[in-house]
């Protein structure tokens, strides 16, 4: 089994600033383009579809 690696609360935070940042660069009108690109790196990143569809899952989550 595979240890989990997480982050600790100042690595979210600026995780949520570069992210945010980046959607600021990109624009309202590919911010879309921009986030389906970021999902798939890391999808590819994470070297298995399973975690990556339970992410998708959790994100789906009180929307």
């Amino acid at each position: 089994m595979n240890p989990v690696n997480t982050l600790d609360v100042a690595g979210l935070e600026q995780v949520y600033d570069a992210l945010a940042q980046a959607i600021d660069q990109v624009g309202e009108s590919r911010s879309e383009l921009f986030l389906v690109k970021l999902a798939l790196l890391n999808a590819r990143a994470l070297g298995d579809p399973a975690p990556f569809l339970e992410h998708v899952q959790a994100a789906l989550q009180d929307l």
